[in-house]
């Protein structure tokens, strides 16, 4: 299983990016697959940022970013999208895409909760 994780880069204060991560595996369902997205500043522990239901009916979004972070998905596309609006140089981190199975509508928060991780893609907000 691979999530290729794409779109991130540097930015200023207040600018806003989309971050899309492709999902593939010769035996991976992208529609069997909560999917999500986790942070990490070098150091730090990973943070969760958001998540969303195997079918997109419902999201979970961290409350530091719930106001400037949506999370979608396209089940036709393989592909989870992070919009990032009004970025704050905080938010600069590697952003980790990530999936995990659903036995429910359930969304896991936990780092250890996930099945599949990306490698990542560098978000750097300059102030």
């Amino acid at each position: 299983v691979q999530l290729q994780a794409s779109g991130g880069g540097l930015v200023q204060a207040g600018d806003s990016l989309r971050l899309s991560c492709l999902a593939s595996g010769r035996t991976f369902t992208f529609s069997q697959y909560h999917m999500g997205w986790f942070r990490q500043v070098h150091g730090k522990e990973r943070e969760f940022v958001a998540a969303i239901t195997y079918r997109g009916s419902s999201t979970k979004i961290a409350e530091s970013v719930k106001a400037r972070f949506t999370i979608s998905r396209d089940n036709t596309k393989n592909t989870v999208y992070l919009q990032m609006n009004n970025l704050e140089p905080n938010d600069t981190a590697v952003y980790y895409c990530v999936a995990d199975l659903a036995y429910s509508d359930y969304l896991e928060e936990r780092s250890s909760g996930m099945d599949y991780w990306g490698k990542g893609t560098l978000v750097t907000v300059s102030s």
